[in-house]
């Protein structure tokens, strides 16, 4: 497993753009205290550069060539849950931040930010804490307060933020398998989850809460 050669931030930077990664790398090396450890332009190459380098913190793209950078997110976290994401993408798209979230990253920030507020976030996320464009942030929770369901006797039934996390796995086409992998729950437990789901959602199948999940997400 790799070692720091000295004290300061390990980062690894994944976009598919490779004049962006040298602009970003150039940033980072005037600090002074963030080392630029690695790139990687694809999803694989995310993942490997990952397990290889062990980084304290990814700054990612949320589209690569090869997939996208959530599934990416998701599978480093499961190997490497120290590490932590840091999203950097030139567009809003409230279901992809809402993904990012749910795959266990710690911000999702705009390419329009400003290189002073871009190296204060990788070390607010170096330091645990979580960092969102504000905006962006206050949609996602609007939409969130709308998936409270409507029951045929009127009563509001809302989805626990558990539940939340298993639909929107659900809605990204997960296996009930890969969504214990990813929450760390069993088999049995996300299958809990999924009926009450279903309940509150008055839905009998899968393809349905991931519609009606689509339906509402995108009011």
């Amino acid at each position: 497993m790799p070692r720091r050669n000295k004290p300061g931030i390990r980062l690894l930077l994944v976009d598919d753009h490779e004049v962006l990664r040298l602009g970003l790398k150039a940033l980072f090396t005037d600090t002074g205290d963030i080392q630029v450890v690695g790139e990687a332009g694809t999803r694989a190459a995310a993942v490997s550069e990952a397990n290889r380098l062990t980084p304290d913190v990814i700054l990612m793209d949320v589209r690569l060539p090869d997939g996208s950078g959530i599934e990416a997110c998701r599978e480093i976290r499961n190997s490497l849950p120290e590490t932590r994401v840091l999203f950097l993408t030139s567009f809003v798209d409230d279901e992809a931040v809402m993904a990012t979230i749910m795959a266990g990253a710690k911000g999702f920030l705009l390419k329009e930010i400003s290189g002073e507020e871009l190296i204060r976030a990788v070390k607010t996320v170096a330091e645990g804490q979580s960092i969102l464009d504000p905006a962006t942030t206050k949609r996602v929770l609007t939409t969130m307060q709308h998936l409270s369901i409507s029951s045929t006797d009127g009563r509001k039934e809302s989805l626990a933020p558990q539940e939340l996390k298993v639909l929107t796995l659900v809605a990204d086409g997960q296996t009930n398998k890969e969504i214990a992998t990813a929450l760390g729950l069993s088999d049995k437990t996300v299958g809990h989850y999924l009926e009450n789901i279903f309940q509150k959602l008055q839905v009998t199948r899968r393809s349905q809460a991931a519609a009606e999940f689509v339906r509402r997400f995108s009011q």
